[in-house]
């Protein structure tokens, strides 16, 4: 046989192996919805990257899917079933091959929704991913929120001019007791960068310690009749972290952070509004993934006093175990660790994905530019409050508040602290992530924290006395 012969022969056979290969159709890994108030996302896990084009339908709302280079498959079809009765957004979706190498979806939606379709490149145990996140035409309001459960009242809402929230005489002086009664400070205004970075409602500046104005006596002479004190909602926001397509740490035992963390932040929240005159905001109260700019944002909106950052995170190693409270740095971690756990975290946007092309540039400008001295030093003194309280049930990690650049702690004119309940990759610690009694005293501790906090550091005013 010639040379020539087996040339053309080896190259016939190249051909039809290459071939085959550049006409399989990519293959869908796995099928996921998140649903959620804030947004419903449907995710659609491959192992290449897929082209998709959208379009909406009125009349009934729909919104069509056409993904090139794919087949129609057992995982694929399995979509249907995900949807559930209770989803906001979307009431069914049917599935069909549209023309060869085209697969149609069809969301049939239950109002109007503004679309993001955007792919997610390889990242952590994912593959690449197609992701759709279904937001409502009209963004969902954090207040409003709180307004339709209960936790706030339409009077005193921030962006109003309302009076102090009507409390019972024993409330005030329970709350008087919990937490000392409030100095009647002027409320500076933020700067205008602060102002212009976000449609949040003005929020109240400086977050130094408010201080008692200097004795008048004839102020006194008028106050001491009365016996008035200032009172007002204080606002706390509870960041159970992770959440969605973003897990978190895992234990041995499949124990998943973000699960914990939500547990420990429901029952937190459940102790703190039982404390008078406070009311919680949870950043997410369900399983679905929320952005840490948003985050900060959410709680920006409702003017939180203070942001706790909840998290069971994992380590390299099984044997690291403690609890820690962080507190954020400009200057860099304070330890190794701090460092590692921080990166870790600041990863979340990545692994939970979020559309680059839709974030807000003036946000992520204050995040990470307008971070105060003022805002890191109050937040340091509720982190030491906190740590006292929590060693008291666990072993520390470290004895002393660490720093590290964890970028949802940079909300400028907010007190932030971010608690690592415990090692979940330690065995012992998950066992004790996932009991119930644990996860009480952890609430129990927190609060305790929080209350030692607001006895010293008293928020300023922001309404009138009653």
């Amino acid at each position: 046989m010639s040379r020539r012969t087996v040339l053309k022969a080896g190259g016939t056979l190249l051909l039809s192996v290459i071939a085959p290969m550049r006409a399989r159709a990519a293959q869908i890994l796995g099928v996921r919805v998140w649903p959620a108030a804030d947004y419903t996302r449907v995710t659609l896990e491959n192992d290449t990257d897929l082209k998709a084009t959208h379009f909406l339908v009125p009349n009934p709302d729909r919104m069509v899917v056409d993904i090139e280079g794919l087949d129609l498959n057992p995982t694929l079809k399995s979509l249907v079933a995900k949807i559930q009765a209770n989803d906001p957004y979307i009431k069914q979706v049917r599935v069909g091959q549209n023309r060869p190498n085209v697969v149609r979806l069809v969301f049939d939606l239950k109002e109007q929704v503004k679309p993001q379709v955007f792919t997610l490149p390889p990242v952590g145990t994912y593959k690449h991913r197609l992701i759709f996140d279904l937001y409502p035409v009209a963004p969902v309001d954090p207040i409003a929120q709180m307004i339709e459960k209960g936790e706030w009242t339409r009077d005193d809402a921030p962006n109003g001019k309302p009076d102090l929230p009507a409390a019972p005489p024993d409330a005030i002086a329970a709350m008087a007791s919990e937490m000392p009664a409030l100095a009647v400070v002027k409320p500076a205004t933020p700067p205008s960068a602060l102002v212009a970075a976000s449609n949040a409602p003005e929020v109240v500046k400086p977050l130094a310690v408010a201080r008692e104005p200097k004795p008048d006596a004839k102020l006194e002479a008028k106050a001491e009749p009365s016996k008035q004190k200032v009172v007002r909602m204080v606002t706390i926001a509870l960041d159970p972290g992770h959440g969605g397509e973003d897990p978190g740490a895992s234990g041995r035992r499949g124990t998943r952070e973000k699960d914990v963390v939500l547990a420990v932040a429901k029952r937190l929240k459940d102790k703190l509004e039982n404390v008078p005159n406070v009311r919680v905001m949870l950043t997410r109260d369900g399983d679905y993934f929320v952005p840490l700019g948003k985050r900060v944002e959410k709680a920006r909106a409702v003017q939180a006093d203070l942001f706790v950052s909840i998290h069971a995170d994992g380590f390299v190693s099984p044997t690291a175990r403690g609890s820690s409270v962080f507190v954020l740095s400009e200057k860099g971690a304070t330890s190794t660790a701090a460092r590692w756990l921080a990166n870790t975290q600041n990863l979340s946007d990545a692994i939970g994905g979020v559309n680059l092309k839709s974030q807000d540039k003036q946000l992520a400008g204050v995040l990470l530019d307008l971070s105060t001295t003022a805002q890191i030093n109050d937040s340091m003194k509720l982190a030491k409050a906190v740590l006292s309280e929590i060693g008291g049930i666990n072993r520390l990690h470290r004895g002393e508040v660490e720093q590290a650049g964890f970028v949802v702690l940079k909300a400028p004119d907010i007190p932030s602290i971010l608690v690592e309940t415990a090692f979940i990759s330690n065995p012992e610690e998950e066992a004790k992530l996932t009991d119930n009694g644990y996860q009480d005293q952890l609430a129990d501790a927190i609060t305790k924290g929080i209350k030692q906090y607001f006895a010293k550091n008293p928020p300023l005013a922001k309404s009138r006395m009653t």
